[in-house]
């Protein structure tokens, strides 16, 4: 369950999430958060999505999402990221 602060980060940002249904939008796991956040929100965004979640919290779903077989990542975010938030592991 998303925190308050977690559903209002979503709900101020849902021009990212359109393609999610405005009821569903409470619903957003923390791995759809955060990979729509780095893929396509602005440094400011993942700067505050790192205070509301915790930069270890990221670097846990970065790594679970590595070897999927489909990652919806970018492949240079991804790479990026990855580097960036491989400390917190």
């Amino acid at each position: 369950m998303n925190s308050p602060e977690i559903k209002e980060f979503i709900f101020n940002r849902s021009h990212l999430f359109w393609y999610t249904p405005k009821n569903k939008k409470e619903e957003i796991s923390k791995e759809l958060l955060v990979e729509v956040i780095l893929n396509y929100g602005t440094l400011d965004e993942v700067r505050e999505l790192s205070k509301l979640l915790g930069k270890k919290e990221i670097a846990n779903v970065l790594k679970a999402a590595t070897g999927r077989k489909r990652m919806n990542y970018l492949p240079e975010i991804y790479n990026f990221f990855s580097i960036v938030f491989s400390k917190y592991e």
